[in-house]
């Protein structure tokens, strides 16, 4: 069966709905992106904010809740939230199985009403992944408020400035470091090209000294990724990355970052002329290596908002098979 069939436009809408649903990760977005990316269908970041950013999480699992996968898989596991959802989605597409989508779940059922709620009763109202634009994150950044902490989704704070994953471990659990619960953490150059490779560095340790007062979250920014398991008010993806040069790069410690997810919001307040300045000054940091496959993906790689994907792979390619070369 073609690819391009299974892979339609309707289908990505119904998977951003679905994953808003079950509350899933973040790295959902950057990889749905990448697919669609390949496939030729047109999908922004703004799609995964209209059309699931309002939807309910059903699904009590952790990070977001208490529940274990397997608690999940016993209680009928997607299926059942497909079905319960239905409504909401393009019910007649085409799936692996060869039926439709709601052919393959109209006969789910909720065996653990605990783990799976109903639309009626959610887990957790409007829960989807948000997608944040401002003067620090022009081409967006997103953040998944299920396992955010609520009283910090609107919050003002000072920034503490990490240059990269290096730094960040070098100095975190320096009890020097000048930093509070309200400060905002900052990590610099942990993007596509960053990093390189755009690790799931964007959950941020919190240092010892905030831990000992029993603080568990603090907003956390990176143009990283996090891992889906991972809890806390982290914004990630932010983008153009700062070793694109994007504002991230012109962060200092002690600028005021606020970010304010009901507006769908995240302003550095630094006027446009200190900015200016600032960026006069930025170097662009020098990738590790400047020749083979690290050269490569550096030069061609796209931003987050992109997919992350290689520029030269996206696109509808066909079905190529090459000459024999034995």
């Amino acid at each position: 069966m073609n690819m391009s069939k299974i892979l339609t436009r309707q289908a990505i809408e119904n998977a951003i709905k679905v994953n808003a649903a079950i509350g899933g990760s973040t790295n959902f977005v950057i990889h749905l992106l990448a697919i669609a990316g390949r496939m030729g269908v047109e999908l922004t970041l703004d799609d995964f904010d209209r059309l699931a950013a309002e939807l309910p999480c059903l699904v009590n699992l952790q990070p977001s809740g208490q529940y274990l996968m397997e608690d999940f898989c016993y209680a009928g596991g997607l299926p059942v939230v497909i079905k319960e959802i239905a409504d909401h989605l393009h019910k007649d597409v085409l799936t692996v199985t060869g039926q439709s989508l709601w052919e393959n779940v109209k006969d789910a059922e909720n065996y653990g009403p605990q783990v799976i709620r109903t639309l009626a009763e959610p887990f957790k109202d409007k829960a989807g992944i948000c997608v944040l634009r401002g003067n620090l994150a022009p081409n967006g950044a997103i953040i998944k408020p299920s396992a955010a902490t609520p009283e910090l989704l609107v919050h003002k704070g000072r920034a503490v400035v990490f240059e990269s994953a290096d730094d960040l471990h070098k100095r975190i659990d320096d009890e020097n470091l000048d930093i509070d619960e309200h400060c905002v953490m900052v990590l610099k150059n942990c993007g596509p090209k960053g990093y390189p490779g755009m690790a799931e560095a964007g959950n941020m340790p919190l240092p010892p000294k905030v831990l000992r007062k029993g603080i568990t979250d603090m907003v956390r920014i990176s143009d990283a990724r996090m891992s889906g398991t991972a809890y806390g008010t982290v914004v990630l993806h932010t983008a153009p990355e700062a070793a694109a040069g994007g504002p991230l790069a012109l962060v200092q410690d002690g600028d005021i970052v606020e970010l304010d997810v009901p507006n769908r919001k995240l302003h550095l307040h630094v006027s446009d002329e200190e900015l200016a300045k600032r960026r006069e000054k930025w170097v662009a940091p020098q990738a590790p290596l400047d020749s083979g496959y690290w050269k490569l993906y550096v030069d061609t790689v796209l931003q987050a908002d992109q997919g992350a994907d290689l520029a030269f792979l996206r696109g509808r390619r066909g079905a190529f098979v090459p000459r024999d070369n034995h």
